[in-house]
């Protein structure tokens, strides 16, 4: 009976398993963001230690570090771009809100719309690094596209960041407990299911047909998919 507790088949130990997994996951994120300038590459690895559990390829740690040093110069990069950009939105909004000037609630609208587009990307620039070998450049512009392109699965990732917010606003201290130990590997765990469904849609497949195809149909949307899907998976 103790045997088939603890076999690796047994669905509880399957749980237990997983959610070890998890929080050493969210270990391995929390220390390698200590620095703050590798909060961006720290976040890809996680991204993409999330989908190769979700998988269940590999091992987490070995993912982990795998991602971590093949994406820590261009996912630093994007990161301290995002940084300052956000900051300057941030200051932007307080500045015009509590401005006296004419024109000065146009401004602040202006901001807000701004960081619309700029929260859009956020959640899905660190995630099309994780997966596409691309440059800065093409990695930021695809991270929009794939944002607006994909309205229900970038509704459905707003959803379970927002509800995870809300539960540690609004609940016991117990949550707090819990969100400190698996919070974000938690959160990028469930997301990423959505991620899997965005990016399986440009990822190259085997009946797939080729980019010069396309031109010749004139399927700009298609073309575009194509691009994406030309970058090779990291």
């Amino acid at each position: 009976m103790l045997k088939g507790l603890f076999s690796p088949d047994n669905p509880v130990m399957r749980f237990f398993i997983w959610l070890g997994r998890i929080w050493w996951l969210n270990i391995l994120w929390l220390i390698c963001c200590l620095p703050v300038v590798t909060i961006g590459a720290s976040t890809t690895a996680l991204i993409y230690s999330c989908m190769k559990l979700r998988n269940d390829e590999g091992y987490p740690t070995s993912n982990f570090f795998h991602s971590f040093k093949d994406n820590l110069r261009q996912s630093t990069i994007i990161w301290m771009i995002y940084l300052a950009v956000g900051a300057v939105l941030a200051i932007g909004i307080v500045f015009w809100n509590n401005a006296s000037m004419p024109g000065a609630k146009i401004f602040w609208a202006f901001d807000i719309a701004l960081s619309v587009f700029y929260s859009l990307s956020l959640l899905y620039v660190f995630a099309v690094q994780s997966k596409f070998i691309n440059t800065v450049k093409d990695t930021i512009k695809y991270s929009f596209f794939m944002g607006f392109a994909n309205k229900k699965y970038t509704f459905m990732i707003v959803l379970v960041i927002a509800g995870f917010v809300a539960a540690n606003i609004f609940t016991i201290f117990a949550v707090n407990f819990i969100s400190l130990n698996i919070g974000m590997a938690i959160i990028v765990y469930l997301i990423s299911y959505h991620y899997q469904r965005v990016f399986d849609k440009y990822l190259p497949h085997e009946e797939a047909e080729s980019y010069l195809d396309l031109i010749e149909e004139g399927n700009s949307e298609a073309i575009e998919a194509v691009k994406v899907a030309e970058a090779v998976e990291a």
